[in-house]
């Protein structure tokens, strides 16, 4: 029955009934904060909402089902956990202080996409193990900020206070400067007040710092972590192949050797038979030669 039921989890089939239905409950999710529709639709979509539900229920119990008797290794793997939690939590009260997180948790629902479809799994993997190659990148990225926010405040803030008139202003302005965010209007504000030589020298290198270098390395380190990402799963498949192959090679060679022994057996059985056969005959010449004798 099991393997019955993990036969149809692992179709193709299922697969993509399962990211149709994901994908409405995303619809869904978009269309109910429109007042307009739920005033004239509600009813439809309460109705979709708990079917979507009903599906996914039924998802995770074939999936724990799939396991036969062991159906804790469903909880083995993150994302079904994942998937679990966010039944956990559209299945809480309607009403009272959790209705604003079943509101939450049918968006989230749509995040189950994530779980379905392995690409995007590789895309998350690799932000989630660059994000401690990222802690260094983003240390050196504020010290950039805190000097060049210390160092506006010097050079512009007595001329422009709504720019760089206290350390926070001035941390929120490179921020919108590392955007590229109006970051010509906030250059020439300065130009009046302040030599242009400065000016362009604390805008430029700022923006080639921040923009140009900072942000590559995020890129960068992102890159470089989803190609590990790549290679450990080449890694994995290449494990089970050999796993797969190994299991089916030590099978026929069972079944060759059972045929072995089956022969073996066979032509010992027909030795013994001509054995019994020539002990007859030379014990019926024995008893011959003693009578003639």
């Amino acid at each position: 029955m099991s393997g019955c039921i993990k036969q149809i989890v692992a179709s193709k089939a299922f697969h993509h009934a399962i990211v149709a239905v994901i994908v409405l409950a995303g619809v869904v999710a978009g269309l109910e904060t429109s007042p307009a529709l739920m005033s004239e639709y509600g009813v439809l979509f309460h109705a979709l909402d708990r079917l979507i539900l009903s599906v996914f229920i039924v998802e995770a119990l074939m999936k724990l089902a799939a396991h036969g008797g062991q159906p804790w290794r469903y909880f083995a793997d993150g994302w079904n956990v994942f998937d679990f939690l966010i039944i956990v939590i559209c299945l809480l009260p309607v009403g009272g202080p959790f209705a604003a997180v079943l509101r939450l948790a049918r968006a989230l629902r749509l995040l189950r996409l994530v779980s379905a479809l392995p690409k995007l799994q590789l895309l998350v993997g690799a932000l989630l193990k660059s994000l401690s190659a990222m802690g260094y990148v983003s240390l050196l990225l504020g010290l950039l900020f805190y000097i060049y926010a210390v160092a506006g405040i010097h050079l512009f803030g007595k001329t422009d206070p709504t720019h760089f008139g206290s350390l926070p202003t001035a941390l929120l302005t490179l921020f919108r400067l590392v955007t590229l965010d109006n970051w010509g209007d906030i250059l020439t504000a300065q130009l009046p007040h302040v030599p242009a030589i400065k000016v362009a020298i604390y805008f430029v290198t700022f923006i080639v710092f921040g923009t140009m270098i900072i942000l590559n390395l995020f890129i960068g380190i992102i890159m470089n972590s989803m190609a590990e990402m790549h290679a450990e799963i080449a890694e994995h498949e290449r494990a089970q192949h050999e796993r797969e192959t190994g299991a089916a090679t030590l099978g026929g060679e069972l079944k060759s050797l059972e045929r072995e022994m089956h022969e073996m057996q066979t032509r010992l059985a027909g030795l013994r038979r001509k054995w019994s056969h020539d002990t007859r005959a030379i014990t019926l010449a024995r008893n011959t030669a003693d009578i003639i004798t």
